[in-house]
C-alpha cells in the first residue's frame, strides 16, 4: 500500500473497519455507499424489515439487513460500472442470491465460532476500537460523543450497537479462521517454485496454424458423422428439459406507459441536489519525509533544504522523484491529481485547501512525516442545473415508478394465483398474455424470455399442478407452470447431425493443422530468423512482449499445454508442434526472464502471506461447507424476492 493510499484511508476509517466484517466472505463488498432510503429506514419493498429471510441454526437473517446490503450492493455495482449495469441485469445474474449465501455463511461461521468456544468479551471489543488510528487523538481516545456522531455521518448512518456488533462478529470470525489455520506453513523450496511459476517470464514467437484455416480444405461424408456420432453417443447426451407456460408482467410495456411529470421531476431535483453537486477540488503535488523510526529532528532539517530549494527556484516534480518517500506518487513528480475534502488527513488537507494554486507551503506535519505541498490547480464548487440533468432524472423515476407498478401488482398477483389455472383466469381478467415456451434444459436460456437463470430454477424445482414464481426474467416478473418434461436420453443422430457435422469439421481440420506444422516444423526450427521462415511457409510469425503462465497468446488464447512446454525451453528454442483444441502452434522461445534471487529475497515475506492467505482461505471455505452440512439452515425464497421486489 502506498503513503497516498494510506493517507486517504486514514480518513475513512469507519468504513473500513465496518466492511472487515464482511470482507470475511464479500470479496467484493465495499461499504462506502451513497445514502438509501430504503436503507436508512430499515423498511423493505414487499417484505416486513423484521421478516425472517433465512435461518442458520436459530441465528436469523431479517429482511430488513437483507435489504441493506442488497442495496449497498447495488450502488456498488453501479458506482463501479456505470448505469448501464442495471438493477435488473443484476439480478438475472443471481445477485440477491449470492448476497443471501454471503449472510447465511457469516452466520455459519459466527456459530461454528460460538460451538468452539470463541468468545469476544466487553472489554477486548473495547480495547479494539480504542485501537482504530480514526478514534484517536494526540494518542487518545476521541470519546464517547464524538464516536457516535461519526457513527452517525456515515453512509448509511450507523448506530454504536450496529456497529460494535458486526465488529465483534467480525473479531470472532477472525479468530476462528485464525485458530483453523494459523498452523498451516509453506516451506522455503515450495516458496521459491511457486514464486518462479508465477513471475517468470519469456517473450515468445508464434505461430498458430489454428483449425480455422483448414476448415475449407476439410470435407465430411455422412458415414464420417455416423461413426464420429457412434463412438461418442455420450457427449450428446441432452439433461432433462421442460416446457412452461407462463404470464409476464412485461417491464418494457409498463414503462412505455409510465409518465413522469415536471413537478415530480423538480422535487427529485430538490431533494437530491447533493447527487449533482460537485464540490470543490484541488490538484496537488507533495514531497514526503517519513518520520517513521527517524531521528525527527534530522528529517526535518532536511525537509528544509529541499524546501529552500523549491522555493528557490528548482523543478517541484524532480525534487518529489529525488526526494519524496511517498512511493505511490514519486515517481509521477509527487502529482496526486484532484481530490475533494475528506480525502486525506485533516492536517494535510488544511494546509492544502488554504493556497494558491501555484504557491509552495511551508513544513506540514501529519502523522506520516514533513510534507512539502505545490498547489497546481483548484476547482470550485460547481452545481448541475435541473436542465442538465432533467432527461438522467426522468428516466430514473420512470423506472422507479415501473418497478414500483411491476412490485404492487406482483402484489396482487401472488395473493390470486395458487394453481395453474389461475394463470390463465388472472391473464384473462387482467388484459395479460399466457405464452408457452419450448423445451430447454438446466444450461438453455428459456425460449421467449431469454437468459433466464432463477425462471430455469423455477421451472425444475417445481411438480406438476403447481406454480413457480414471481421471479425475474429479462422481459419482466413471471408466473410460471409446467406444461411437459423430457427424461434425460441420447438423441438420434438426426437431431444433432448439424452439431457432429461441425465437431467432425473441427476435428478434421485441426488434423491437417498438425500435419502442416509436422512439415514445417524442421525448417523453423533450424532457421535463422524464425519469422522469415515463418513467412515463407505462408503463416506469421506473432511477436509477444513478456507474459507470465496463463497469459492468452496471439491466435490461440490461453493454453496450459503451450505454457508447460515453452517455460521448459531455453531461449533461442523453438518448440514441436503443439496441438491445442483449435489447432497446432509453433513457439520460438526469444528471451527469458528469470527469477532471480534478489527479487525472491525482496518480494519473500509479502509472498508468503499471499500463498498462505490462498491456503488458509482454501481451507477456510472447505472446513465451513462440511460445518454446514451438520447444521440447519432454512432459507425462505418467497420473502427474498419480496424484499428485492420481485
Amino acid at each position: 500500500m502506498t503513503m497516498l493510499d494510506r493517507m486517504r484511508r486514514h480518513r475513512s476509517w469507519l468504513k473500513w473497519s465496518l466492511a472487515l466484517v464482511v470482507l470475511t466472505f464479500v470479496a467484493f463488498y465495499a461499504s462506502d455507499f451513497a445514502t438509501d432510503p430504503t436503507a436508512l429506514t430499515g423498511t423493505t419493498v414487499g417484505a416486513g424489515a423484521n421478516e425472517v429471510i433465512a435461518n442458520v441454526e436459530g441465528r436469523s437473517i431479517t429482511a430488513g439487513e437483507f435489504q441493506r446490503r442488497y442495496q449497498s450492493q447495488m450502488q456498488a455495482y453501479q458506482g463501479a460500472y456505470g448505469g448501464g449495469v442495471s438493477e435488473q441485469l443484476l439480478r438475472q445474474l443471481g445477485i440477491d442470491q449470492q448476497i443471501v449465501q454471503q449472510m447465511v455463511d457469516e452466520q455459519a461461521a459466527l456459530t461454528e465460532a460460538e460451538r468452539q468456544g470463541i468468545r469476544v468479551s466487553d472489554e477486548e471489543l473495547a480495547r479494539q476500537i480504542f485501537a482504530i488510528p480514526g478514534l484517536q487523538e494526540n494518542g487518545r481516545f476521541i470519546g464517547e460523543q464524538r464516536y457516535e456522531q461519526l457513527l452517525r455521518t456515515q453512509q448509511p448512518p450507523m448506530t454504536k450497537a450496529d456497529f460494535e456488533g458486526s465488529l465483534r462478529s467480525s473479531m470472532m470470525i477472525d479468530r476462528l479462521r485464525s485458530a483453523l489455520t494459523d498452523w498451516m506453513a509453506v516451506s522455503e523450496a515450495e516458496l521459491l517454485r511457486e514464486y518462479t511459476r508465477r513471475n517468470e517470464k519469456v517473450k515468445l514467437q508464434v505461430v498458430a496454424l489454428t483449425a480455422e484455416r483448414f476448415r475449407d480444405q476439410v470435407s465430411v461424408t455422412d458415414a464420417e458423422i455416423a461413426s464420429y456420432f457412434d463412438a461418442r453417443k455420450a457427449e450428446y447426451r441432452k439433461g432433462e428439459q421442460r416446457k412452461i407456460r407462463f404470464l409476464l408482467l412485461d417491464r418494457d410495456e409498463l414503462r412505455a406507459r409510465t409518465t413522469v411529470t415536471p413537478t415530480e421531476i423538480q422535487a427529485s431535483y430538490n431533494q437530491n441536489i447533493q447527487q449533482y453537486q460537485t464540490p470543490e477540488q484541488i490538484r496537488a503535488s507533495h514531497i514526503l519525509f517519513n518520520t517513521a523510526g527517524k531521528d525527527e529532528a534530522a528529517v526535518r532539517k532536511q525537509a528544509e533544504d529541499v524546501l529552500k530549494q523549491a522555493r528557490a527556484g528548482a523543478d517541484f516534480a524532480q525534487l518529489a522523484q529525488k526526494f519524496s518517500e511517498d512511493e505511490g506518487s514519486k515517481a509521477t513528480g509527487g502529482d496526486l491529481d484532484f481530490f475533494a475534502r475528506g480525502r486525506m488527513v485533516p492536517e494535510f488537507e488544511n494546509a492544502a485547501f488554504a493556497m494558491e494554486a501555484g504557491t509552495i507551503s511551508d513544513l506540514v506535519k501529519t502523522q506520516y512525516g514533513f510534507h512539502i505541498i505545490k498547489l497546481v490547480d483548484k476547482k470550485p464548487a460547481v452545481t448541475r442545473t435541473l436542465d442538465e440533468v432533467r432527461a438522467q432524472i426522468q428516466d430514473q423515476l420512470a423506472s422507479q415508478k415501473t418497478d414500483q407498478q411491476i412490485a404492487d401488482r406482483t402484489t396482487q398477483l401472488t395473493a390470486r394465483i395458487t394453481t395453474p389455472s389461475d394463470i390463465d383466469a388472472v391473464a384473462k381478467e387482467s388484459g395479460l398474455k399466457v405464452e408457452e415456451s419450448d423445451f430447454f434444459t438446466r444450461e438453455d436460456p428459456v425460449p421467449g424470455l431469454g437468459a433466464a437463470p432463477q425462471v430455469v430454477v423455477e421451472a425444475f424445482r417445481i411438480k406438476d399442478n403447481e406454480v413457480g414464481g414471481p421471479t425475474v426474467s429479462p422481459r419482466g416478473m413471471v408466473y410460471l407452470a409446467l406444461s411437459g418434461k423430457r427424461d434425460p436420453y441420447v438423441p438420434k443422430l438426426e437431431e444433432v447431425k448439424e452439431r457432429v457435422r461441425a465437431d467432425v469439421t473441427r476435428s478434421k481440420a485441426t488434423e491437417l493443422s498438425r500435419q502442416r506444422a509436422g512439415e514445417i516444423a524442421t525448417s523453423l526450427r533450424n532457421a535463422r530468423d524464425f519469422a522469415a521462415a515463418a513467412k515463407a511457409q505462408g503463416f506469421e510469425a506473432k511477436d509477444t512482449e513478456f507474459v507470465t503462465r496463463g497469459t492468452a497468446l496471439p491466435d490461440l488464447g490461453v493454453s496450459p499445454d503451450v505454457d508447460k512446454a515453452v517455460f521448459d525451453l531455453p531461449a533461442g528454442a523453438v518448440s514441436e508442434p503443439i496441438t491445442t483444441s483449435d489447432g497446432t502452434v509453433i513457439v520460438r522461445v526469444v528471451e527469458r526472464d528469470a527469477v532471480t534471487p534478489d527479487e525472491f529475497r525482496a518480494d519473500k515475506d509479502a509472498f508468503r502471506e499471499q500463498v498462505l492467505t490462498e491456503r488458509r482461505n482454501r481451507f477456510f471455505s472447505a472446513y465451513m461447507t462440511k460445518a454446514k452440512q451438520n447444521m440447519k439452515i432454512d432459507i425462505r425464497a418467497d420473502v427474498v424476492k419480496r424484499a428485492i421486489g420481485a
